[in-house]
């Protein structure tokens, strides 16, 4: 039985790193001004493939997006979503999702 739990419990830990794999994005942005500006970002972002989360910190500028494993967001892709919203892409910082 002790066997049992401990091969389970080793199961869970392993899937739950799987699922963690990814990327976080935090990218600074001018022009967020309120919560519909926040709104017309998510909206535009969840139609690209692998996106995961999306938070919006209006008060810093910062767009944080996760996606899942292998998906890639672009600089260029990232201006060119962020100037058709009508907002002002400045910068991108990535890390690995833990």
């Amino acid at each position: 039985m002790k066997k049992t739990i401990a091969v389970l419990v080793m199961t869970l830990a392993l899937s739950s790193t799987v699922f963690a794999a990814g990327t976080q994005y935090i990218m600074r942005v001018d022009g967020l001004a309120c919560p519909y500006c926040a709104y017309g970002i998510e909206k535009k972002l969840k139609k690209v493939d692998g996106v995961k989360k999306i938070d919006v910190d209006l008060n810093k500028g910062l767009v944080i997006v996760n996606v899942a494993e292998g998906v890639i967001l672009s600089e260029e892709k990232m201006k060119k979503l962020f100037k058709d919203a009508g907002f002002t892409y400045r910068s991108m910082k990535q890390k690995p999702l833990q």
